[in-house]
């Protein structure tokens, strides 16, 4: 019997321990306060309730409920990864749902479950299924993946996204089931009975719809059959006999079940093509089908939208339809007018609509009967305008009996149904049919065979099965698909039953687990069986019984009555006495009653055995006992140990499938029998195994015998009764006698003493062994030829070749090596591949000379194996190849396994790439380096590599090679961490390109190849961090609390936000920061100091205090706008506190006693309104804080609101800050509707400035459309007179110019045109304030074209020039032409302006217009219209106002003759001016001091405007001296200021102020915050508000955003300055007649932010850091560099080359601008962070300003002297690496212990120290290697050759550096004087060794056998450092030779290097004299 035992046990596994398992949401859900739970607490009498902790309690009560709560629990497990620290750690997650509660929990091994989210909904659940919902990003085609859990009611589905996103969709049907797909959800309609009478007879209602995001509309599904008959016609899913069994994501399919044919079919599942929506969407006529000809899709739409909620869930129907109805609708099948009515209306609907079937985009709703669709309130429904509410579940039983609703053809009811919208459904999804099943005869159509289970599961061998498994017939049907090369076609090839009663893949082990029919569970790889799975603790049902089942029904007698079954059961059990090793003919199926009726048997089973399984996940599943309760298994892996598993791969690669998957089953079954080896034992069991299957004897080979096992080979399980094989066949007695156990046991007796048991020598009946036998002799050791891998012996040899090559290239795995070096060897003296030996003794010299058997293998069955064509005589060696690849020779391709050599890839490109410098090396000429081994069963095109070759080439040839490798490297996914397991010579290349590249980045580069270089300034800039969210964070990660203060009501002052650490170190030396807080706070109480004279009344002091007051209000009231510059996008509001404003304060203290003076006493006259705009610039103040990248949302601006009316203003001007920074494009469209409605005439101001803002130069058509509304003449001209405020029509055209801004939008165009002279209108309408509105329709003029210059395509015809050249000299008025002609009919009865035009109002809109149309285009002709008038005549023409806006429009258009200099400025003046004047000549010298000052400072506006930003030192200086020449006249009380009169000195003071505070803007220049200073103080006289909002303007631009941000001179810059700055600033608080207030903010829209902040990236603080900023070539200039000392701000971006910070205290880093300013913009825009890295023991500047205390400062000079006065303990101050500093504590310090190793000890801090201060610490580990090895060496105990093969690339690498020149010598990361030393002590062990040795030397070389002794690992280091090949067969040519030339010819065929050549000299020459030719050798060759 003893085969049976061994058949048993060698295909039995041992299961891993049993875990009961609960679900642990059945645990969670017994503790949730939900509805369910507390009807048990109502149950239980209050005793109870105490004592229902346990179980007990709990199901006793359940069972008081009802049965049906308890059935309602499911559950499904699935896998869940996490990146945790790096590091995926994996659990299983659960989803649990009873009743109306859905738990999601997770556990892992190592972590117990807990509860990740519970939902509760309101009614019971019906299914809860994770959903991945794909959500278009709005990038072009990428998507967001979306994780939800959809929680299925009988009315909606709930969808909780992982993100806490919680949507309801309504289902307008009653769904039977949801499934997951990659899109989304699939659902799948309940059949009504009725669907038969709803439909007309050709066309079904879908039955399949899709909903890809829980906001779309549910659409249906289209499906593409593959008929024999119809073609394949694209049609609705429809068809009720479907059923969806299965759906998965990757592949895209479903696997559906026709319940009248009985068969599966497996659909493809992708989105619809247009031409297939279309095909659908069209009304196809089909004579055939339907009695109208009309196999309407539209019919069916129209179904689908209006058969309204009749009857669906979540309503009654009466919703819908209106009250007419009644409640419940049923269609009776008694109603005769049924079909014809529908018909009727349906072709009546049909020919009435011609446009039905253009309109394929999304339903719009379309009328009003559309509108009374609407949902039952409670539901938060999509815009569903009606996706399919068929589930009219029409047969339910109505109140009214039969009379329904369509009993009269002309019910009402009737015509909203179908009349209305016939709008179709445009559907999503398609599905495709791929495969069904064929129909067999044998199916019973009584039986349904649908799969209770479908799932995908692969082989070992990666065939990939579709299983499903009918249990009805007690099989799994498993059908093998293939992906096309499309990867888009599955083919599905065969179909494969394996009799099962349950089943279940297990995902990472590549099989499934099947419940067999008699209850033993069988593991399976694909469809073949691997063995039986021992579960300890569960016994196999009793055989006796259970056994047979599998052949229960025969094909012969398939007659299923209960009685035939029984009896032929019974009949069966006494042939189960006598176990037949013949196997029967297995059964298709055991039909249902049989299997139940055996069930039924009267077998009381005591113990509980297997009845079905469950949730798989990973190799872990849970089994269900028939007891009802739940057991978890885990099955364990093919291999634990790294080598087997990478061994296995191999084989798996190089055999044909049907072999490799004998060998894993073979494999997996020996290694997990019951009682299976521990881990260190698998290797040997795997060398055992493998090679019995090779046919060696591994008894007869000593060391293979010598493997110890823990368990014998021949596995027996405890003693028990043998069982008869279940089926056993002619094969398995077959594979038994091929058996390596058979196969031992008949060669034992032979092998020596006889000592086994007498049982086995009877077995010696096989022919095959009885050669064996015959000789009793030992004689030479043979190979089995029979064995199964026999023939492929030489290609799994090469193959595992390869995988040791592999083996040697990581450190890690290389331990390994040394196991597998033992099997080769065999395998290849065997092979007689000599030099294989060869190599294995250079490598293990010590291990391999201690085996010497070999096996013969017959010639004849030599020529029966297969020798592939890649086995080479001559041995692949990775490390020579890269050695002979360091010594430049010639190299042939690398051999290698894709897939499982990836190291010896990547190390062969690398070097390919970077040593023999070949750009193409890793795209193109792959194939020069690397040969790809192709195996029988795999094809080369399922490459990794093509899939790669792109990202070879990430940046063309641009960079260096380091640079290239670099990042070919990481595309690969090379980490640090794999670098460090490279061995040390092998990297050295790898490390000196990183090293290169650490020393010159590249600022583009990704995240991870900063990583790769080390340089975490680098990575942390590349981890695009946004700014933090609060206060306390600053930037990408600044922590910067702002000081605290003192006083509480310093905070509110509205500047409390700028950041004091990046302003601390902008502007170290001084407060002005403190200054300008102090200047610009509008919260606190004014100081009023009036001296009361003796003369003055209490009543009338009092009336004096209150006028101070209202004096200094008026600055107070102006200062809002300059605070808002000043504080512009510093602060991050949290979402959850309404921003908060600081008070704008218009009270004063009077000293001494500090007493309240207030404006509102009525003492004196106040202005009404005075405080209305101000209160909106302070509102605007605080909204610009707010930065862009904040995190800003709808809910939170109208959050803001405030309560009281008064604040309105204020929130007005919040809004428009909001446009400013951006935010407002999140306002929903309603709201913006709801505050304009409104009517508050500042709201609108602020709103429509706001959202044209955010808006800029988009031509976005909602916006246009609310910006039209307020501007009379955009409208038609028929439409009614809409009373707009003027001031808001104002804003309204600005809004159109910054919505069209630089469009050259000619409508536009043309209407702004003839508003700049828009005449006044009869009834009062444009009289007042006209021109502000003239100038606003100016500047959007301007700004609509901007800088288009003459090329204004299509605009010819307008005369634009000509006419704005009218509108500025003035002349007749044209006539009105275009749709504005009615309005202009009438003349105005107020102003009389006769026929000419206005200038005074057209003028200076015009003026701007022509400077903004002509901007920076040096149009020449235009400037002269320009040019102010050269005679007095004419001078005395113009406003002295408008010489200023021409003078400015002038220059900015003849932008590059600007000069910054004193003479360009008086060059604007005339001629006429400039010369002595005849005093005989009547001139006016007001006009011309005036003139000449407004010219002056019209020169001067233009030169701010041309250097704004550029803080251009000419341009302030020059500046500077006209604003003190200003001051002088000013301050002269004498004739000049009189002519030109105080008001005119000030404003032209005031714009060459704000010019120069253009220039410095950002920089907080002192100068000019001195003037501003100066200027603050100024409050009485002929000061007003205008001044005072000018100078503080002034001061805002100077401090713009605290200094971060500063201007810009693009063409939209200039556009919002001028509309800003223009130079008429408001005489009063409520002055908005010539210029709307709220433009001044305009000037936000030209601040870019271009301050550079370094952050030491260690400390993440602000630092100073030394910057080259080099300038791109202008024609004023040539290419300068600059250095700066950062933070600084930068030029603007386009006038730079590159942007570099310097050394030698940081790491450099070079952004070079000429590529792309991308990188750099975005740095700036995330607060300017730059990340830099402190060097090596260098000091920041703040710390140490001159560089004096750097540790370096002592050491460069000296470097000796430097290592020896370096102390470890100074370390610290070198490097922060945590590593280094322990290094130095443990290594370098002399303590007790380590007294007599001094030297290593000095040695180690020399390392240390060369390490630290070259900054590549990582070499550390390198440099000890290095001594190691040598050390080693010397003192002989090396026990391998691998250091010094490492140590050879080491010295090869260096040479090669040092051949090319003194130049490359420094490229070398070893340059110091430790290498030189390293090599010459390996010299001269080496040398000394050869001086006593040379014989053994010869010896070898003559090819005599291997020395056995010590001598044997030198030999070997000798031949490997020396690079002498292989001279086995070359002893002879090389032993002849006479001379040296004729030495050094024969050896150069060789390869021997001749440095090493020389080294062998004595002993090749001398050989016949002996070794004292050595000294006679001419010492210099050394």
């Amino acid at each position: 019997m003893s085969e049976v035992v061994y058949e048993e046990t060698a295909t039995m596994i041992a299961a891993g321990e049993l875990q009961s398992f609960v679900p642990f949401g059945r645990e969670h859900c017994r503790n949730h306060p939900n509805a369910f739970n507390l009807q048990l607490r109502e149950l239980q009498p209050a005793s109870e309730l105490w004592s229902s902790d346990g179980a007990a309690g709990l199901v006793g009560s359940l069972q008081e409920v009802s049965l049906q709560e308890r059935e309602r629990e499911c559950w499904q497990l699935r896998k869940g990864c996490m990146r945790v620290r790096e590091e995926d750690v994996e659990f299983e997650e659960e989803l649990y749902t009873a009743g109306t509660v859905v738990v999601w929990s997770q556990g892992s091994r190592t972590q117990a479950s807990n509860v990740y989210k519970a939902f509760t909904v309101d009614s019971p659940v019906q299914q809860a299924l994770w959903c991945n919902f794909a959500v278009p990003t709005n990038k072009k085609d990428e998507e967001e993946v979306e994780q939800t859990v959809c929680i299925v009611q009988s009315s909606c589905v709930n969808v909780h996204t992982v993100t806490g996103k919680d949507f309801i969709s309504p289902l307008p049907f009653q769904v039977s089931n949801v499934w997951a797909t990659k899109f989304g959800l699939l659902l799948e309609r309940k059949n009504a009975v009725t669907d038969a009478q709803l439909s007309t007879p050709g066309e079904p209602l879908p039955t399949v719809f899709s909903m890809l995001h829980p906001v779309d509309e549910i659409a249906p599904v289209v499906c593409k059959p593959t008929g024999l008959f119809e073609g394949s016609r694209v049609q609705y899913a429809s068809d009720a006999t479907m059923k969806i069994v299965f759906s998965c994501c990757q592949p895209s399919v479903v696997v559906s079940y026709d319940t009248v044919q009985g068969i599966h079919s497996v659909w493809a599942l992708r989105k619809v093509t247009p031409d297939e929506r279309s095909t659908v969407l069209r009304c196809t006529a089909d004579p055939v089908g339907t009695p109208l000809g009309l196999m309407a899709s539209g019919f069916l739409t129209s179904h689908l939208r209006n058969i309204s909620r009749l009857d669906s869930p979540g309503g009654s129907g009466a919703t819908g339809l209106g009250p007419s109805t009644g409640t419940s609708c049923a269609v009776g099948t008694s109603s005769p007018l049924h079909y014809s009515a529908l018909h009727s209306h349906q072709s009546r609907v049909i020919t009435s609509s011609p446009g039905l079937h253009s309109r394929v985009h999304s339903p719009s709703i379309s009328n009003m009967a559309a509108l009374s669709r609407a949902h039952s309130p409670g539901m938060a429904a999509p815009s569903f305008s009606g996706a399919s509410r068929f589930n009219t579940s029409f047969h339910s039983p109505s109140p009214r009996g039969h009379h329904g609703l369509l009993s009269s053809p002309n019910s009402t009811v009737n015509e909203t149904m179908l009349v209305p919208e016939m709008e179709p459904i445009v559907p999503d999804l398609c599905m495709e049919q791929l495969w069904s099943e064929t129909v067999t005869a044998g199916c019973h159509r009584e039986m349904s065979s649908q799969a209770s289970k479908v799932f995908l599961t692969s082989d070992l061998c990666e065939n990939r099965y579709l299983c499903f498994l009918v249990e009805s017939h007690q099989q799994l049907r498993c059908v093998k698909f293939i992906e096309s090369n499309d990867t888009s076609q599955l083919i599905f090839t065969s179909v494969t039953t394996i009799p099962a009663k349950d089943a279940e893949p297990l995902q990472n082990i590549d099989a499934m687990l099947v419940l067999e029919a008699c209850g033993s569970l069988v593991l399976y790889t694909g469809i073949t069986r691997v063995s039986k799975v021992f579960v300890h603790g569960l016994l196999s049902p009793p055989f006796s019984l259970t056994n047979h089942l599998p052949h229960l029904s025969t094909p012969l007698d398939n007659v299923s009555t209960p009685a035939n079954a029984g009896s032929r059961h019974l009949q069966r059990l006494d042939e189960a006495a006598m176990p037949s090793p013949v196997s029967e003919l297995r059964g298709p199926n055991i039909k249902h009653h049989e299997a139940s009726f055996l069930e039924d048997y009267t077998f009381q089973q005591t113990t509980p055995y297997i009845h079905a399984l469950r949730d798989p996940v990973c190799n872990r599943v849970t089994l269900e006992l028939s007891s009802g309760s739940m057991m978890r298994i885990s099955i364990p892996e093919i291999a634990t140990s790294e080598l087997v598993r990478k061994c296995l791969q191999a084989i798996r690669f190089i055999l044909p499938k049907e072999a490799a998957m004998k060998v894993l089953v073979k494999w997996y079954n020996i290694y997990n029998a019951p009682g299976g080896p521990s881990a260190h034992a698998e290797w040997n069991l795997f060398v055992t195994c493998f090679m019995t299957l090779m046919g060696y004897n591994t008894e007869r080979l000593t060391w293979t015998r010598n493997l110890h096992f823990e368990v014998p080979l021949s596995p027996v399980i405890a003693a028990k009764k043998a069982r008869p094989s279940d089926g056993g066949s002619d094969e398995d007695w077959d594979y038994l006698l091929g058996s390596h156990y058979h196969r031992q046991m008949n060669s034992q007796p032979v092998c020596g003493p006889v000592d086994s048991s007498g049982s086995n020598n009877t077995l010696i009946t096989d022919t095959d062994c009885l050669s064996s036998v015959s000789s009793p002799s030992c004689p030479p050791l043979k190979l089995d030829s029979s064995a199964p891998l026999f023939p492929h012996i030489p290609s799994l040899f090469y193959v595992l070749h390869l995988l040791y090559q592999e083996l040697q290239l990581d450190e890690l795995q290389r331990a390994r090596a040394s196991l597998l070096v033992c099997l080769l060897q065999q395998l290849a003296r065997d092979l007689q591949l000599e030099e294989y030996v060869d190599l294995y003794w250079r490598d293990y010299p010590s291990l391999i000379s201690g085996f010497n058997e070999s096996c013969l293998i017959d010639q004849v069955l030599f020529g029966q194996m297969q020798r592939p064509s890649f086995l080479r005589a001559d041995p692949p060696c990775v490390l020579s190849w890269l050695s002979s690849c360091l010594r430049g020779e010639e190299i042939l391709p690398f051999p290698y396994l894709p897939g499982i050599c990836q190291r010896t890839r990547l190390l062969v490109l690398s070097y390919a790439l970077y040593i023999t410098e070949d750009e193409n090396a890793t795209s193109t000429d792959l194939s020069k380096y690397l040969a790809k081994l192709s195996a029988g069963q795999k094809s080369c095109a399922s490459e990794p590599q093509c899939r790669r070759q792109s990202s070879g080439k990430v940046r063309g040839c641009s960079g260096s090679l380091a640079e290239q490798l670099v990042v070919w490297l990481t595309s690969e996914g090379f980490t640090l961490k794999d670098l460090e397991s490279v061995p040390f010579g092998v990297a050295l290349p790898i490390r000196e390109a990183i090293y290169h590249c650490r020393e010159q980045p590249c600022s583009d580069w990704s995240e991870e190849v900063c990583l790769l270089i080390g340089r975490q300034d680098l990575t942390k800039q590349a981890h695009k961090m946004t700014l933090g969210k609060s206060k306390a964070s600053v930037g990408s990660g600044l922590s910067l609390e702002p000081p605290a203060t003192t006083e509480a009501d310093e905070e509110e002052d509205g500047m409390s936000d700028i950041i004091q650490e990046v302003t601390g170190l902008i502007w170290s030396q001084d407060l002005r920061v403190q200054e300008v807080r102090r200047l610009l706070q509008s919260s606190r109480p004014v100081r009023v100091s009036v001296v009361q004279l003796p003369e003055v009344s209490d009543h009338e002091y009092i009336e004096e205090k209150e006028n101070k007051l209202l004096q200094l209000c008026q600055r107070t009231m102006a200062l809002p706008v300059g605070r808002g510059l000043f504080t512009l996008f510093s602060y991050h509001p949290v979402p959850t506190e309404p921003l908060p404003v600081p008070k704008l304060n218009l009270t004063g203290r009077a000293p001494p006693r500090n007493t309240m003076v207030d404006l509102n006493s009525g003492n004196i006259d106040v202005p009404p309104n005075m405080t209305s705009w101000p209160s909106f610039h302070n509102g605007v103040a605080a909204g610009l804080k707010i930065a862009p990248a904040s995190q800003v949302d709808s809910a939170w601006i109208a959050y803001n609101k405030p309560k009281s009316p008064e604040l309105a203003n204020e929130y007005a001007g919040f809004l428009m800050a909001l446009g400013l920074n951006g935010h407002l494009t999140k306002l929903a469209t309603l709201n913006i509707h709801d505050y304009l409605t409104k009517g508050h005439e500042m709201t609108s101001i602020g709103l429509l400035l706001g959202v044209s803002s955010a808006k800029l130069g988009t031509m976005d058509m909602s916006i246009t459309r609310l910006l039209s509304i307020h501007i009379p003449a955009l409208l038609p001209p028929t439409s009614t007179e809409l009373d707009v405020p003027h001031n808001v029509q104002v804003a309204a055209v600005i809004g159109i110019g910054l919505v069209y801004q630089g469009t050259g939008h000619r409508h536009n165009a043309e209407v702004l045109l003839s508003e700049i002279g828009r005449p006044p209108g009869p009834e009062m309408e444009y009289c007042t304030d006209r021109e502000s509105y003239s100038l606003a329709a100016g500047l959007a003029l301007g700004m609509v074209c901007l800088g288009h210059g003459s090329n204004l395509i299509g605009m010819t015809d307008l005369n634009v020039p000509e006419q704005l050249y009218q509108y500025m000299v003035g002349g007749h008025r044209r006539a009105q032409a275009g749709a504005n002609r009615e309005r202009h009919k009438s003349p105005s009865y107020q102003i009389k302006e006769g026929d000419t035009i206005n200038v005074d109002v057209t003028c200076p809109g015009a003026t701007l217009a022509l400077a903004m149309i002509y901007l920076k285009t040096n149009n020449r002709s235009i400037a002269d219209w320009l040019k102010p008038p050269d005679t007095w005549f004419l001078l005395d023409f113009i406003k002295p106002e408008f010489l200023l806006l021409r003078t400015l429009a002038r220059c900015i258009i003849m932008w590059d003759e600007i000069l910054p200099n004193t003479e360009w400025v008086k060059s604007n003046i005339p001629q006429i001016m400039r010369g002595t004047f005849d005093p005989s000549e009547d001139i006016n010298m007001e006009t011309m001091a005036q003139a000449q000052d407004y010219i002056t400072a019209g020169a001067c506006m233009a030169l701010g405007l041309r250097f704004a930003g550029s803080a251009n030192s000419d341009a302030f200086d020059c500046l500077y001296e006209f604003a003190r020449n200003f001051m002088k006249i000013m301050s002269f009380a004498g004739t000049a200021a009189v002519q030109t009169g105080y008001y005119n000195l000030q404003t032209g003071l005031s714009m060459i102020l704000l010019a120069m505070s253009m220039v410095m803007a950002g920089t907080g220049n002192l100068k000019v915050l001195q003037l501003c200073r100066f200027f603050h103080k100024r409050t009485g006289g002929e000061m007003n508000y205008g001044f005072h909002m000018a100078h503080h303007m002034a001061l805002g631009l100077l401090f713009l955003g605290g200094g971060r941000y500063t201007l810009s001179t693009s063409n939209s810059a200039i556009a919002a300055l001028l509309c800003a700055l223009y130079p008429h600033f408001p005489a009063h608080s409520t002055d908005n007649r010539y210029h709307l207030q709220a433009l001044r903010h305009l000037a936000v829209l030209a601040a870019e932010p271009r301050l550079l902040v370094p952050v030491d990236v260690d400390s993440l603080k602000p630092c100073y850091a030394l910057i080259e900023v080099t300038y791109k070539e202008t024609k004023w200039y040539d290419e300068t560099t600059v250095q700066l000392m950062a933070p600084t701000m930068l030029p603007e971006l386009h006038l730079l080359k590159r942007v570099k910070v310097k050394g030698p205290r940081y790491w450099e880093l070079s952004v070079d601008l000429s590529k792309e300013t991308q990188h750099l913009k975005s740095i700036l825009s995330r607060d300017g962070v730059l990340y830099v890295k402190l060097r090596a023991g260098q000091l920041p500047y703040k710390d140490d300003p001159q560089g004096w205390k750097s540790l370096l400062a002592s050491a460069v000079n000296h470097r000796n002297s430097g290592v020896r006065a370096f102390k470890p303990e100074a370390i610290s101050t070198f490097t922060s690496e945590p590593a280094l500093v322990s290094f130095a504590e443990f290594f370098c310090k002399t303590s007790e212990g380590m007294k007599h190793r001094e030297d290593t000890l000095v040695l180690f801090s020399a390392m240390l120290y060369e390490c630290v201060t070259q900054e590549f610490p990582e070499m550390l580990p390198t440099y000890i290697a290095i001594e190691q090895a040598v050390s080693a060496l010397r003192r002989g105990d090396l026990l391998q050759t691998f250091p010094l093969w490492q140590m050879r690339l080491v010295v090869e690498l260096w040479d090669s550096r040092v051949l090319r020149g003194p130049a490359y010598s420094d490229d070398a990361l070893l340059t110091s004087e430790f290498l030189p030393v390293m090599k010459n002590m390996v010299d001269v062990a080496l040398d000394s060794w050869l001086k006593d040795n040379s014989s053994v030397l010869r010896s070898y070389m003559r090819g005599e056998a291997l020395p056995k002794d010590a001598q044997s690992m030198v030999l070997a280091c000798f031949l490997v450092y020396r690079s002498i090949p292989c001279l086995r067969n070359t002893h002879t040519q090389l032993e002849g030779c006479s001379s040296f030339g004729d030495l050094l010819s024969r050896s150069t065929q060789l390869g021997i290097p001749l440095r090493d050549l020389l080294r062998l000299v004595p002993v090749l020459l001398g050989s016949a004299s002996g070794p004292q030719t050595l000294h006679g050798f001419p010492q210099q060759a050394f």
